[in-house]
């Protein structure tokens, strides 16, 4: 262990971390208290716990030469790839997924660490194969990899956590340089999944049967006739490239593929989708379908952001959360109770503080000699903005409601970790970052 790095680090990347950790326990202790002002929760007891951990998770991880992550990537994956699917049968259930492992009144979640094993062990691979002209295939590799930890959590299910590994995946690679065509193509699938799993939710719920037309979405005859249609001018476009070398046959089978995925996953989501995650797309897209039960949470919150004002009730004054109004208040929509508190100015400091941490982050990446410190950095930038922009976006009412946490302030000792290490790593990287 070299303990001089402690003194090279990136202190505004870390101060910027311990201010928002500490936003993060004061909020959790205000969402203890209840109208009476008593406090009836001891939850920010473990987040300091959790957040002492965490620093020194961080001080050793700085200390330790991450490098050596790049040895043990495939152990640390396929061992939280074990407990998660552990899990499955016989983890403990909160909020209809089970993905706890219990140990008293602790547990830990294991897919929050398996995002970081994830990481490292597609920033190895990437970095092995970075010389390699088969961009196709480095494609379908890196896909398996982040692919496997997506379905043992869907099993669970958590539909949010599962998510996360999607920007973990696009940002590694735009920045391993697998060809872009190859990546947009992976947004658009996502659009389209979406957008074919949302219309006939939106047509049944919204509009109440005004375009019947949309059902045929929904009839398994119907999506297999388009399925084998398409299919079968897809092969023919395949044919076609292959022999006469068009483009435009490529792009042929590049679009037709991407409806071809699209209807069958949607399709199939229609099918395993539990009642309330359905409920959860429809009251993003109308709150008050459901105002007492599903659309709740989304109505509560934008209420309580909104009687922020600029600059807030005060801390300890939040009437939303002291009332009890807004539901997993210390978790998912810890971002409604600092703003109703601290207010749009305490708002923009927060915003501030993650934006700090996403550029110095971003600067990490771009200065160190050593691609597999930067395939990290850059997979764990995305992690942390997809966190951020669900989460707040999920508060305001712009995003659905997927349980994604907000890193650094959300109470939970496992994602409070995981996000700690990712600093360590990353800070880790910074004081290597001109050595080779």
């Amino acid at each position: 262990m070299n303990y001089k790095r402690l003194t090279e680090i990136d202190v505004s990347l870390l101060l910027s971390t311990l201010i928002l950790t500490l936003f993060g326990i004061l909020m959790i202790y205000s969402s203890g208290v209840n109208s009476s002002g008593i406090l009836i929760s001891n939850e920010y007891i473990k987040q300091i716990i959790f957040s002492i951990i965490g620093l020194v998770l961080i001080a050793f991880l700085i200390m330790y030469d991450y490098r050596r992550l790049y040895d043990y990537a495939e152990y640390f994956y396929v061992f939280f790839l074990l407990l998660v699917l552990y899990t499955i049968f016989f983890g403990k259930l909160v909020n209809g997924a089970r993905a706890w492992i219990g140990f008293g009144n602790f547990g830990i979640q294991p897919s929050e660490f398996l995002k970081i094993a994830t990481i490292i062990i597609l920033s190895k691979y990437l970095e092995n194969s970075h010389r390699s002209e088969e961009h196709l295939k480095r494609f379908v590799v890196a896909s398996i990899i982040v692919g496997m930890p997506m379905l043992f959590i869907l099993l669970q299910p958590d539909l949010g956590t599962a998510l996360v590994f999607i920007p973990i995946f696009l940002a590694t690679c735009f920045i391993a340089g697998i060809t872009r065509r190859y990546i947009v193509y992976t947004i658009l699938l996502i659009g389209l999944v979406g957008f074919f799993t949302i219309l006939p939710l939106w047509q049944l719920y919204i509009l109440k049967g005004a375009l019947p037309f949309l059902k045929m979405f929904q009839n398994i005859k119907i999506v297999s006739i388009l399925e084998l249609a398409m299919l079968l001018i897809s092969g023919i476009a395949w044919y076609g490239y292959k022999r006469y070398r068009k483009d435009y046959f490529y792009w042929i089978v590049y679009f037709l593929s991407l409806f071809i995925i699209a209807l069958l996953v949607s399709f199939a989501a229609h099918k395993v989708l539990k009642d309330y995650q359905i409920m959860r797309l429809i009251v993003f897209l109308d709150p008050y379908i459901d105002p007492k039960g599903s659309g709740w949470n989304i109505i509560q919150s934008i209420t309580a952001i909104g009687s922020g004002g600029v600059l807030g009730k005060g801390y300890l004054q939040g009437t939303q959360s002291h009332y009890r109004f807004l539901p997993q208040q210390s978790t998912d929509f810890i971002f409604s109770i600092f703003s109703e508190e601290m207010g749009f100015i305490g708002g923009l400091l927060l915003f501030a503080l993650f934006l700090l941490i996403v550029l110095r982050l971003l600067n990490i990446m771009k200065t160190t000699s050593d691609l597999f410190g930067a395939y990290i950095v850059a997979g764990f930038s995305g992690m942390l903005v997809f966190h951020f922009l669900i989460n707040v976006g999920m508060t305001m009412g712009i995003m659905p409601i997927t349980g994604i946490p907000l890193l650094f302030l959300s109470y939970g000792g496992s994602s409070l970790l995981s996000a700690f290490i990712g600093i360590g790593i990353a800070l880790s990287i910074y004081v290597r970052r001109f050595e080779h």
